[in-house]
């Protein structure tokens, strides 16, 4: 299922824009790597538009396309007004509600998700029909871009789409996990994650009766890393250094997903996973088919960033502690 590296590989050249040279500013500033803009203005529909990424995002996304916003409620979760969100719950509205949103649209970001009321555990009724909202929720997407001529469909997926391998890299049996391997998870939010992707290349292979585009982004970590959290924790703390991603790099990865030319794989497919993180210094979530594929050129390292709680964590409280159970990314 997994696309991986494709064996047809694309030089930055073939990528709309090239990294810039400007001067390095804070994480949280513009991207300076992203490429130029594409020459036409694109029309890109974002779901999940008041939601906590998309904050991180807009910024960027409403200075470089027409934005067609939705999302379930109008404001953050803040209270910060949105202007311009149409609010719609895609559980519910009909079809024909959802299909002017998509009308004319080049892309669609799906961030869209039903936050589930109960455990992410395998094993109970609740977590499962929880996170199949989320599946039909993204089902509909694809049908929807697919039925009015969306070319391409950028989804939110997870690296908890797998994190079963995780154990793996903390016991030193493996060294990285790449876009590559098979997916694999033991929860309820994982197993959406694997759904997703095994949707979306179902319709990127041309079944339904056109290629729909589809790329994949496994965000890791994109939240500020909380030192406190994870004091007697230095293996947790290990793993989100590994899974950070910045919210310009974060922006980077999703503009060059919805604007690179070609993501066609090895067989001519045109479907592509790219784990989302930096360039960290301790990750083992490999990025090299997405600096490969789309030019991503992650600016930030979360060991410059969070240096002096990797002091405090990791040598001054030694290196042993537990590991948490929960999905803490994206």
């Amino acid at each position: 299922m997994s696309a991986g590296a494709p064996s047809t590989t694309f030089s930055s050249a073939q990528v709309i824009g090239t990294p810039g040279q400007q001067p390095r500013p804070a994480p949280t500033g513009a991207s300076t790597r992203l490429p130029d803009a594409p020459a036409r203005r694109l029309r890109v529909l974002l779901t999940g538009a008041t939601g906590y990424i998309a904050s991180q995002l807009l910024p960027t996304l409403q200075t470089r396309y027409d934005m067609v916003l939705t999302d379930a409620r109008g404001a953050r979760r803040d209270g910060t007004s949105i202007p311009g969100v149409h609010v719609l719950d895609f559980q519910s509205v009909s079809d024909d509600a959802l299909r002017p949103l998509f009308a004319g649209c080049d892309a669609v970001i799906h961030l869209g998700y039903h936050k589930p009321t109960g455990p992410v555990t395998v094993g109970t009724q609740l977590a499962y029909e929880d996170e199949r909202v989320n599946v039909d929720m993204a089902e509909r997407v694809y049908r929807l871009s697919h039925e009015v001529g969306v070319q391409r469909v950028v989804m939110a997926s997870s690296n908890h789409a797998a994190d079963w391998y995780e154990p793996l890299i903390h016991a030193r049996t493996l060294d990285q996990v790449t876009p590559g391997d098979l997916p694999r998870s033991d929860n309820y939010y994982g197993w959406s994650k694997i759904a997703y992707e095994a949707l979306g290349f179902t319709y990127a292979t041309g079944a339904p009766g056109r290629r729909l585009e589809v790329v994949q982004v496994r965000i890791g970590a994109p939240r500020q890393i909380e030192e406190a959290h994870f004091v007697g924790n230095p293996v947790g703390f290990k793993r989100d250094l590994g899974a950070w991603i910045s919210p310009r790099d974060l922006t980077q990865l999703i503009v060059r997903s919805v604007e690179t030319l070609d993501i066609r794989n090895g067989d001519g497919v045109p479907f592509l996973i790219v784990n989302g993180v930096s360039n960290n210094t301790r990750g083992f979530w490999s990025i090299a088919n997405a600096r490969v594929t789309i030019g991503y050129a992650p600016e930030d390292d979360s060991e410059v960033f969070y240096a002096d709680a990797i002091r405090h964590i990791l040598l001054d409280h030694g290196d042993r502690g537990r590991v948490g159970t929960e999905p803490t990314g994206h």
